[in-house]
């Protein structure tokens, strides 16, 4: 093998492929409440909270501290400088399926957005179904 062939076999990578949003090619489960990721190295720059009345907005993983769970409470998430994501709803720690959880999935980056559910949805959803009554933006405690 010549020098060339051998530097062109260790130089070409699926970085050198231009990357595609991860939606395109349907790589992400729409599982009602949340976003999932299906490749196992896959994780998401950005994590997407869509209220009911149709407004979101998005926070950078990247800035992501903290995240507290309580079953009673929900889920806190804390991101850089005083920003405070609260949701509350039900099954938030209860596997969707195997291995696919909506906490561990945002331990791990995998989840790329999470929906609120309206009250007809709340109403008529299974009682083992993640459930996302609400998702607040309250200031964080100094």
């Amino acid at each position: 093998m010549t020098a060339d062939k051998i530097l062109q076999r260790y130089l070409r990578t699926d970085r050198d492929e231009p990357e595609s949003p991860a939606n395109e090619e349907g790589e992400v489960d729409d599982l009602g409440s949340f976003g999932w990721l299906r490749g196992i190295r896959d994780r998401a720059a950005m994590l997407e909270f869509r209220q009911k009345d149709g407004n979101s907005i998005a926070f950078d993983y990247g800035w992501l501290r903290k995240v507290e769970f309580n079953p009673s409470d929900g889920l806190v998430l804390h991101f850089g400088g005083d920003a405070v994501v609260k949701i509350t709803g039900r099954n938030l720690n209860r596997p969707t399926r195997p291995n696919v959880q909506l906490l561990r999935g945002i331990l791990a980056h995998r989840i790329l957005w999470i929906q609120e559910a309206s009250e007809p949805d709340i109403l008529k959803a299974a009682d083992h179904t993640t459930v996302i009554e609400q998702i607040a933006f309250p200031t964080a405690k100094a």
